[in-house]
């Protein structure tokens, strides 16, 4: 069993209660955006890094750390004067594939196409173009936060695991899933200390305080 964690964003106060429900998994695909700037971003890398059979891709977090995205002037500022906490896990980080297929499926950060344009919950126009030639398979992305699963364009399946460490559909909880011998795909929601990551996430400087909101609402 393959549990898929995405968007854990550094907090090990959710990973740790995500792990413990997903104690069954055999392997594990971690789906990008593990921790910058985050209270516990070298905690968390170390956490992941110490599971069993791995499998990582890079999010728009790790890249964004080498190559910041000059078209948000307000992105870059904040990265500049922000800790990554990584320290030597950076480049290790930064040096991450962008996609991986296993066992007929493919894992992206946001698309096949960018990893900082995800699909929405919803079919839209800009499906098709985002899948970036891929069809017949299931594709499976983070990047919005949003946990859901939906048919796509050109005979694909679509599927969100939701953010293990900043949920944003509503719902406080955790969001991660897990996929099945037979190839079925169990989404998951775990209870954690919303507070205690909240607060450790307020005394950061940046985007400490809204990230502090969004986990305390599940939403922006």
């Amino acid at each position: 069993m393959l549990a898929v964690l995405y968007d854990i964003h550094g907090n090990l106060v959710a990973l740790e209660e995500v792990l413990k429900d997903a104690d069954d998994a055999d392997a594990y695909l971690l789906g990008g955006d593990f921790g910058a700037g985050s209270p516990w971003a070298s905690e968390t890398v170390a956490r992941l890094r110490a599971l069993p059979h791995t499998t990582w891709i890079r999010g728009n977090g790790e890249r964004w750390l080498r190559e910041p995205p000059l078209d948000r002037p307000e992105v870059v500022q904040a990265l500049a004067e922000m800790d990554s906490g990584l320290g030597t896990e950076e480049g290790w980080l930064y040096s991450l594939q962008s996609q991986v297929a296993l066992d007929g499926v493919l894992y992206v950060h946001g698309s096949p196409l960018s990893d900082v344009e995800s699909f929405p919950a919803e079919p839209a126009d800009d499906d098709e173009r985002l899948l970036n030639g891929v069809r017949e398979t299931t594709v499976v992305f983070g990047h919005s936060h949003l946990q859901f699963e939906r048919p796509g364009p050109n005979g694909t399946t679509l599927i969100n695991p939701g953010s293990a460490g900043m949920p944003l559909d509503g719902d406080v909880r955790a969001a991660y899933a897990l996929r099945h011998d037979d190839g079925r795909f169990e989404f998951r929601r775990v209870e954690y200390d919303v507070e205690r990551a909240a607060v450790a996430w307020e005394s950061q400087p940046g985007w400490g305080p809204m990230v502090a909101k969004r986990l305390r609402r599940g939403s922006d």
